[in-house]
């Protein structure tokens, strides 16, 4: 103990402002990487990967096993190059939006200002009509990440949006009224599109047992974009919207109006702030 100790004053005594500094970095460095994979499948995977090493590192060094520590040893630094694969999507993700936090983003003209307006309120009008039919639908809205990717897993529409269109595509039985639609400002990019499914177990971990793989898929794409996704449960006809891979449920059409409103607004008045941008602090009220 008094060894522990003394090693303990010996760092202290060698600590400068530069030291400091410098641990900070790191530790904002480690706090970037978990908070963007906070509630994903690969947060789960690194938290099992870091309880395996602190657990073979705690048996090396109290108990004596030359082999079991040179296979450890030799396993390690092959572990440290399979972790780049691993987290692979997680990578791209956080440098995608590193690269666009500094990017200049004009602000929408007043022209687009209304042509946005006018797909929220098709969006809630269309929302609030499929709720009271009790018809299932995804809607994602693009923001700043592309999703051409999942575009191409369904058919391409590029049409006006309206609520009708939106009614008629969400219809029962109808051939693209399973998968989402894709919304780009005011058009209707696809529809019949693949998402995501969120591995989170965030709504695994609920007591309500209403919600199934389109509010899987909802949290999904929040996850793997910074898209806004609408929900219109086919169970119970509640309106869900997800983000950031959270999620608020039980909206009526007015709250729902105000969120996608504001998701708007915030991204015109700040779209220079990365924080702000990718992780608004409505959601952290909404939970």
């Amino acid at each position: 103990m008094a060894e522990f100790l003394g090693d303990l004053l010996f760092i202290f005594q060698r600590l400068n402002w530069l030291s400091v500094i410098d641990i900070l970095l790191v530790t904002l460095i480690f706090f970037g990487l978990i908070y963007l994979l906070r509630d994903t499948q690969a947060m789960l995977l690194l938290r099992g990967v870091l309880s395996l090493l602190v657990s073979f590192a705690l048996l090396t060094v109290l108990v004596d096993l030359p082999a079991f520590s040179w296979l450890l040893n030799t396993t390690l630094p092959a572990l440290l190059l399979a972790i780049p694969v691993i987290f692979a999507p997680e990578i791209r993700r956080a440098l995608e939006r590193i690269g666009r936090a500094g990017t200049f983003v004009p602000g929408a003209t007043s022209q687009q200002d209304d042509r946005r307006e006018a797909a929220i309120q098709a969006i809630v009008n269309a929302s609030a009509r499929l709720s009271a039919r009790q018809h299932g639908a995804l809607i994602i809205l693009q923001r700043l990440d592309s999703l051409e990717e999942y575009v191409r897993t369904g058919v391409l529409m590029d049409s006006h949006l309206t609520a009708e269109l939106l009614l008629q595509v969400f219809y029962p039985n109808t051939p693209l009224h399973d998968g989402a639609v894709i919304v780009e400002n005011d058009r209707l990019v696809a529809a019949a599109c693949v998402m995501p499914l969120s591995a989170s177990g965030i709504l695994a971990r609920s007591p309500e047992r209403q919600m199934g793989l389109r509010h899987r898929a909802a949290l999904g794409i929040s996850e793997a974009s910074d898209a806004v996704a609408v929900v219109v449960s086919e169970e119970t006809g509640s309106i869900s919207i997800a983000h950031a891979g959270r999620m608020i449920r039980r909206l009526d059409p007015e709250r729902l109006q105000n969120i996608l409103s504001a998701f708007y607004r915030n991204e015109r008045a700040s779209h220079n702030n990365f924080w702000q941008r990718h992780f608004p602090y409505l959601f952290r009220q909404g939970e």
